[in-house]
């Protein structure tokens, strides 16, 4: 077994959402929960099949963003794993119907970070074993910084 890793590339005015799912209809299902939580929604969607014919499966409401999350997950090939990628929408908008999803099983990030894939690679084929979600912490939270992140939320409209 390889341990290897793959940095996701995505607009740097992009949120992504990397998770696992156990079936082909995943696409469908997480395309019909992304429009109706969000109207207008933006996203590309890419879900790599891990049997049968072993495609990059594809949907989304915004052509570019399909084609990045394609060549993201077919450079990742991790079977039964998908990318979302959102513009003008947060995970936090639609994360709970994506886990609601009957075929979801495990979310590894939701972020606008860098993110690299850390990956298995076998004879058999690669699974996701772990992501790294942006940078490591440079200190500790003062009260200026409270006081930042609070008004961060009220400018973004998550606070009154």
């Amino acid at each position: 077994m390889e341990i290897i890793t793959e940095a996701l590339k995505f607009p740097s005015d992009c949120n992504i959402i990397l998770g696992q799912s156990h079936f082909i209809k995943t696409v469908e299902d997480l395309y019909e929960a992304l429009v109706t939580s969000v109207p207008e929604i933006k996203f590309g969607l890419a879900f790599c099949e891990s049997s049968g014919p072993c495609l990059v499966r594809k949907e989304g409401t915004d052509n570019e963003l399909i084609e990045i999350a394609v060549e993201n997950m077919f450079r990742l090939g991790a079977g039964h794993s998908f990318l979302i990628i959102l513009r003008n929408a947060f995970p936090i908008n639609i994360m709970q119907a994506v886990k609601d999803c009957r075929e979801v099983v495990n979310i590894f990030c939701a972020t606008a970070n860098p993110v690299e894939v850390i990956l298995a690679q076998t004879e058999q084929g690669r699974g996701i074993l772990g992501v790294i979600d942006g940078f490591s912490p440079k200190g500790i939270e003062l009260d200026t910084d409270i006081t930042h992140r609070k008004k961060f939320l009220l400018d973004i409209g998550y606070k009154r």
